[in-house]
């Protein structure tokens, strides 16, 4: 459900009331329901789903064929402030998410779609983490993971994610560059259901325009990972300027862009596909998807937030499940 005061809860009331969702899977929240009705009575949104207790989730997991609540009673509903920072609803989110790999690592769902959480009230908490990425990765001890962001118009995969510009070039390696490329390959494989064909963003402008910008990066590390690419049957091209990277004839021409971090692709994915994009972590042993939008604290709990990501989110999530050649994951 996310963070308890912001857009969460009310794309979830959208997600539960969407007959298309209901038939591409079984969409279970796990949030609060006492924050989902008062919400739901502030906006004027249905919320009429079975509510399941969290001491009958083992048994109800396996019988489960409709929309529903999964309450688990983490933060009372009249002390939430819609907009406002609170490490009540940053802990709130943190054991939604926690509770969710659980059941996935268990088999009780097939996949999880992650509402956004804040960062700043999950830190208020006690929860140092950038976000979820960095919890699933943890808690499901990936050896190699990346995030991706995903949408019919656009796809971007990040070397590097959530860390200041100075560290960038300290975290850029070929095995680095070269595990991200192998990672989104074999994801747009599972979605798109053949061979892809990649696009490696340089680091520095003009890709490094042959050592007049930067250390050499893209000779160093970003050459040496495409040379590895292809020798593995990838299809690659680069490293490109980023500033040439998104142009609709690269778009048209290329499944995804592999960037160096983290604004070289979300600033062009938000741009050209705000409502629709979608943030997957590759590399997890279950499938993982959320929305590609924060927590929208200037508008919550008003029926205003748009659900798009969300449903983006959950359609993406239940196809990658149900390509994998096992289901050990859940909605």
């Amino acid at each position: 459900m996310g963070d308890p005061a912001g857009v969460g809860p009310e794309i979830c009331l959208r997600l539960l009331a969407e007959p298309e969702i209901a038939q591409v899977c079984v969409p279970v929240v796990f949030g609060d329901a006492g924050v989902l009705a008062r919400v739901a009575k502030e906006t004027g949104l249905p919320f009429n789903v079975p509510l399941i207790q969290s001491k009958d989730w083992a048994e109800a997991s396996r019988q489960v064929s409709v929309p529903s609540v999964l309450d688990w009673q983490l933060v009372k509903a009249e002390a939430v402030a819609p907009g406002k920072l609170s490490s009540a609803c940053g802990e709130a989110a943190y054991q939604y998410v926690n509770r969710a790999i659980d059941a996935a690592l268990a088999g009780e769902v097939q996949g999880v779609a992650t509402a956004p959480l804040n960062k700043e009230a999950m830190h208020l908490a006690g929860h140092k983490y950038p976000g979820h990425t960095e919890i699933f990765a943890e808690r499901m001890g990936a050896e190699k993971s990346c995030m991706m962001q995903y949408s019919e118009e656009i796809t971007c995969s990040f070397v590097t994610v959530h860390c200041g510009y100075h560290e960038v070039p300290k975290l850029i390696t070929t095995a680095r560059i070269l595990e991200v490329i192998e990672l989104t390959a074999n994801a747009l494989r599972r979605i798109r259901g053949r061979e892809p064909k990649l696009l490696v963003c340089g680091l520095n402008p003009h890709a490094g325009e042959n050592g007049l910008f930067g250390e050499r990066e893209e000779e160093r590390f970003i050459v040496p990972a495409i040379e590895a690419g292809r020798a593995k049957g990838i299809h690659l091209t680069g490293p490109v300027p980023p500033d040439t990277a998104f142009t609709p004839a690269r778009r048209k021409e290329f499944d995804a862009v592999v960037c160096m971090y983290h604004d070289q692709g979300h600033i062009p994915v938000k741009m050209i596909a705000f409502e629709s994009a979608v943030n997957t972590t590759l590399g997890l042993p279950v499938v993982r998807t959320s929305v590609d939008h924060g927590t929208a604290f200037d508008i919550a709990w008003q029926g205003k937030a748009s659900p798009g990501s969300l449903f983006s989110a959950v359609r993406l999530g239940a196809k990658l499940a149900k390509a994998r050649p096992v289901a050990t994951a859940g909605q």
